[in-house]
């Protein structure tokens, strides 16, 4: 009877946690899209009249040191930053399932390739490798998407080998290649659909972090560039006139934080209902 109040609670709390974050998650994502029809102003207008501008009721969030309206620019830069961090989770997530389920597959010497393959990216500190990535391709949103991509594909793909380690000793795996199933057939069919639970609870939680490092990347000028905003860059744009204009850096901050959360208690959501043996972990 414990047993079952315990596992009821759980259930419970990933419910709730994943209507809230997706809730949250969503109500941003509407933001973005619809950033255009939303936003009050061109967040590209200035104003001197309105430069630094306190928060009013023509301006909720203030303006910035061009006059420009910081909630205009805060509902562009949560589109740009949305779209760097969720393409580049989606983009690894494609590329790191399938070298993640032939690694855990078939094992022995492809195993090891892929997994020294992967340590290789994994030596490297996020940021260093997103800064030499960018060195190299050049600044813009879209490296910083394929960066951050780099960046988290060898973590998915080793979840998605330990999973795979896990589904593979199944009795119907061995049923399946008893009856004469070919490998593909016995990996698109069994192998694949069964992994994927804590693949995608782990791709959910590191959306949150992609979207921190996209915003750090923005902040030092190496991602979304101008004269497009993010939510990164209206965080540097600010840091000079921190104690005059407070306003510039706190409505970017806590979108940041929203959008963070979000994610977060989505991922932990995921990871309660899909995750229960912690293969994500």
């Amino acid at each position: 009877m414990t047993g079952m109040a315990t596992l009821s609670g759980v259930n419970d709390r990933a419910r709730r946690q994943i209507i809230g974050g997706g809730a949250v998650l969503g109500t941003l994502i509407l933001v973005a899209v619809f950033a255009p029809v939303l936003a009050p102003y061109d967040p590209e207008s200035m104003s001197v009249r309105e430069v630094m501008g306190a928060p009013s009721l023509a301006h909720p969030f203030g303006s910035d040191v061009l006059g420009r309206d910081v909630l205009s620019r805060v509902m562009y830069g949560l589109r740009s930053s949305l779209a760097v961090a969720i393409s580049a989770i989606v983009s690894s997530f494609i590329v790191a399932v399938p070298i993640g389920v032939l690694a855990g597959y078939f094992g022995a010497w492809v195993d090891s390739v892929i997994s020294r393959m992967l340590d290789m990216i994994l030596v490297f500190p996020a940021m260093l490798l997103a800064i030499t990535l960018i060195a190299i391709l050049g600044p813009g949103a879209s490296v910083a998407a394929i960066a951050i991509a780099v960046i988290y594909l060898p973590i998915l793909a080793r979840v998605t080998r330990a999973s795979t380690l896990v589904v593979v000793r199944q009795d119907y795996i061995s049923g399946s290649r008893a009856r004469g199933a070919s490998h593909l057939r016995v990996l698109w069919t069994h192998v694949l659909p069964n992994s994927l639970g804590p693949v995608v609870v782990q791709a959910s939680v590191l959306s949150a972090f992609a979207m921190q490092l996209e915003a750090g990347l923005s902040f030092l000028g190496l991602g979304v560039q101008p004269p497009n905003p993010s939510l990164g860059s209206m965080l540097a744009d600010g840091r000079d006139v921190l104690n005059q204009a407070p306003w510039i850096e706190i409505f970017p901050g806590l979108t940041i934080m929203v959008a963070v959360l979000a994610f977060s208690f989505l991922g932990e959501g995921l990871r309660r209902a899909l995750d229960p043996k912690g293969v994500a972990e």
